[in-house]
């Protein structure tokens, strides 16, 4: 295991990323929070039943997207990468709809829970609700591209082809027989596999002390022969730089990388949820003193990059985008009853 230090000061990825790209990962997060913002809105006026946040983790996803070959590679997320999947191209209108259940609804059909995020546009994978089946899920079509490689199927260098899979979990999920058992696929057949583990301390009501006897989801890396970091996930520039390196190395075929990225979730698990149960609320207000998408802004108006009047200016964009989407979909049809069994059983030509 690497701890983050080892980053090199010297030259970094991220040193490279222009002004409008760095912007463009602002604006990712923030476009995330607000709309994270609105569904809770949303749900207190009864207007949703549900809905599961990732106010918190918005550095750790953005600077995940936006280090792998958006649109090529393969993403299978987990139920709080919100701020993930809009980075990779979900709208605000996709989410709200899925939210609603409404016609038209881009992932199932309207046919799942809110956040089982899926899009063959995007190459994200369809969402299963046990948590960590997506582990080995990810792990097995990261298999698959190894395979084509060996086989001579595909280039390896081809960078119009998917070259890496990238999942995502909380700590808790690590506790999950399905976890070790992807890992230990990954690590065995060198796959090119990327495991994010979004530390935020808790399995939803459960601390991590209480879930596992090591600091550090990363220090089990070794004991699956793979790569392991341990970064502060709410540093967007970090991530990015320690992503790009897993992706390089998964593109090498030096197989797979676990990153524990160390965040916190400013929310209850979900709305269904009372955090006040569990932990403080002087633990939560100072955990919001860390904020990824402020820390960011800091470091953007720092460099020039970002000034008061661009910032009003995102803020009025996110605003009108969210109100646009709500507002639309509000004004959609809920699916017909006779629509119920669509998509669900493979229908058979008997001609």
């Amino acid at each position: 295991m690497t701890e983050s230090s080892t980053i090199s000061a010297l030259q970094t990825p991220s040193d490279s990323l222009s002004s409008q790209q760095l912007l463009e990962m602002y604006w990712a997060m923030l476009i995330a929070r607000r709309l994270d913002e609105r569904c809770w809105v949303m749900h207190r006026q009864g207007k949703i039943a549900f809905h599961i946040s990732g106010m918190g983790h918005e550095a750790t996803q953005v600077g995940t997207a936006f280090a792998i070959n958006r649109g090529v590679d393969y993403v299978h997320p987990y139920y709080r990468d919100l701020a993930l999947v809009m980075a990779l191209g979900v709208t605000p209108r996709d989410f709200i709809t899925s939210l609603f259940g409404k016609v038209g609804e881009y992932s199932s059909g309207g046919r799942q829970m809110p956040s089982h995020w899926s899009s063959r546009q995007h190459n994200i994978l369809s969402s299963s609700s046990p948590v960590a089946t997506q582990v080995p899920q990810a792990a097995g079509l990261a298999f698959a591209i190894n395979y084509k490689w060996e086989q001579g199927l595909v280039d390896r260098h081809d960078a119009s082809q998917p070259r890496c899979v990238v999942t995502c979990l909380g700590e808790g999920s690590t506790s999950q027989g399905e976890w070790h058992e992807g890992m230990n696929w990954a690590g065995v057949h060198k796959l090119p596999f990327i495991c994010i583990v979004q530390n935020n301390n808790y399995a939803i009501s459960v601390p991590m002390d209480q879930q596992m006897a090591i600091k550090s989801v990363a220090e089990r890396a070794i004991g699956y022969g793979v790569h392991g970091d341990t970064i502060d996930g709410n540093d967007i520039l970090l991530v990015y730089d320690t992503l790009r390196a897993a992706v390089e190395r998964a593109y090498r075929g030096e197989g797979a990388t676990l990153i524990e990225a160390k965040t916190y979730r400013l929310t209850p698990h979900s709305s269904d949820d009372d955090d006040r149960t569990y932990r403080s609320r002087a633990e939560v207000e100072e955990a919001k003193h860390k904020d990824p998408i402020l820390r960011f802004e800091h470091l953007l108006t720092e460099r020039g990059i970002l000034t008061d009047a661009l910032r009003t200016a995102y803020e009025q964009r996110a605003r009108a985008e969210i109100d646009d989407a709500q507002r639309y979909v509000e004004q959609l049809p809920y699916p017909d009853e006779a629509a119920l069994y669509e998509h669900v059983y493979a229908e058979v030509d008997h001609a």
